[in-house]
């Protein structure tokens, strides 16, 4: 197999050379060449074009959702954005995902400092994920509108537009009903907004971990609450479980599940890294299935590698309700893929599927 020819583009000559070594030292990997901006980059692609291109944001000339939308409508490739870790970065890398970036990392908050190991495995994962992906090119563009929109569930779409806020009902804690745990990465920010945003008001009680850098989920839960009938939030340390209500992992932390009193709570700390990821599916699914058992539900979605596979398959082991995206619905069918191959996975549905699965569980 041909190693995956790589484009960076970046204004900052520290950063691309950052790049470069982290990239260059994967024997599956070859950088085909360095651009300062999109202008440069257009030149170099016209004499070989890249497999995967890594992307800043803020450059001279051209800036990066520009080129990004200027790819994608002429000759559609796998996108990883390069983001600094801001709340601005994450907006905007937020929005280069609803443009049609495959994935978005996050670049060191000191460029004179090198990656860390997690970080430079992280972004090697991210690019081998994008050259790998079910490539569906850009979504369909829709301008932002004041009126509410329908929820999105055809996969591989991205809805732009902010829908009207509303005041959100979250049930009482219990110890009663179903807990849903979902693990995603590569593709799962679409398949997530693709899945909650069908969900009722009155949907289960449910905790995440999609694989993003620190900044991202919570500007990803801003956003996905204003889209949602649910209730989503980036979790805190001690939130309650509830029904109608979301919570998501912060980037940089690890969560899990514990009771508390009547109901559950998470527990949000910084932990160690858990198959290069924090948060780690794993993590959080193996808490599920201590601490939930036979009343939980595991659903592992979209990504590169196996985090969450032999996490779902506690959940498996404790009497859980476990579920897989099929592949055809991945935008890479790695994760599911695992999990399905440790026999943690009872049943593989459409992403489509899957919110219908989440109501079934409403008492």
């Amino acid at each position: 197999m041909n190693p995956i020819r790589v484009l960076i583009v970046d204004d900052s000559a520290v950063v691309r050379e950052m790049i470069t070594s982290v990239l260059a030292a994967d024997p599956k990997i070859r950088v085909i060449g360095a651009a300062p901006d999109p202008i440069f980059a257009m030149e170099r692609m016209s004499r070989e074009w890249p497999d995967v291109i890594v992307l800043d944001i803020e450059m001279p000339r051209m800036d990066g959702l520009t080129f990004l939308r200027k790819i994608m409508s002429e000759r559609p490739t796998p996108v990883v954005m390069c983001s600094t870790l801001s709340q601005k970065g994450a907006e905007v890398s937020l929005r280069a995902l609803s443009y049609g970036a495959i994935a978005c990392v996050g670049k060191p908050k000191d460029v004179r400092s090198r990656f860390r190991e997690d970080a430079a495995g992280d972004l090697i994962t991210q690019v081998k994920a994008a050259a790998l992906a079910r490539f569906r090119g850009p979504p369909r563009p829709i301008e932002p509108d004041k009126r509410p929109q329908p929820a999105v569930a055809a996969p591989g779409l991205r809805s732009l537009v902010p829908a009207v806020p509303v005041a959100k009902k979250v049930g009482r804690p219990t110890n009663q009903g179903h807990i849903i745990a979902i693990g995603a990465s590569t593709g799962g920010t679409q398949a997530l907004e693709a899945v909650l945003t069908r969900l009722p008001e009155n949907a289960p009680p449910i905790v995440i971990v999609q694989h993003m850098p620190e900044y991202f989920t919570a500007a990803f839960a801003k956003r996905l609450d204003g889209l949602c009938a649910i209730e989503v939030l980036e979790a805190r340390n001690g939130e309650e479980i509830v029904s109608g209500r979301a919570l998501i992992a912060p980037g940089g932390k690890q969560m899990s599940v514990r009771r508390s009193g009547l109901g559950f709570a998470v527990e949000v700390m910084n932990g160690p890294y858990i198959n290069r990821h924090r948060p780690s599916v794993d993590f959080l699914f193996r808490s599920v299935a201590a601490n939930v058992g036979a009343k939980a539900v595991g659903i592992i979605m979209t990504g590169m590698g196996n985090d969450g596979a032999a996490g779902l398959l506690k959940i498996h082991q404790a009497g859980g309700i476990t579920i897989g995206q099929n592949e055809i619905s991945c935008v890479v069918y790695g994760m599911p893929k695992e999990a399905f191959r440790m026999g943690a996975v009872q049943s593989e549905v459409d992403l489509s599927r899957i919110p219908d699965e989440i109501q079934s569980f409403i008492r």
